[in-house]
């Protein structure tokens, strides 16, 4: 027996930042957040990284970085651990810099 007030099925999707970042400054914006709100999150940071590399096209930013495809997934995935130089050619490579304050 079918229920007569029964709700239809609420369909979710994964959320995905990348495709929110849709211009550099607001990719710039989004990282300045993580480094802002969380800067001793190096792993969140590099995540943060890896969604702006994925909003930009990862094959483009990886060639731009002078590093494989598969190489910069690994180093900006959630157990990623990239080298600082690694960090610094990815921000080049997505167009951002990083910027020193005193805190």
């Amino acid at each position: 027996m079918a229920q007569a007030n029964a709700s239809p099925k609420t369909k979710t999707l994964p959320y995905d930042v990348a495709e929110q970042l849709r211009t550099p400054q607001e990719m710039a914006a989004y990282l300045d957040a993580w480094l802002a709100e969380a800067p001793d999150d190096a792993a969140g940071i590099a995540r943060a990284l890896g969604d702006i590399a994925r909003a930009k096209g990862m094959t483009q930013v990886a060639r731009d970085a002078g590093l494989s495809r598969e190489s910069l997934y690994k180093a900006l995935s959630e157990n990623g651990n990239p080298s600082f130089a690694t960090v610094l050619k990815v921000a080049r490579a997505v167009g951002v810099r990083l910027h020193a304050a005193v805190s």
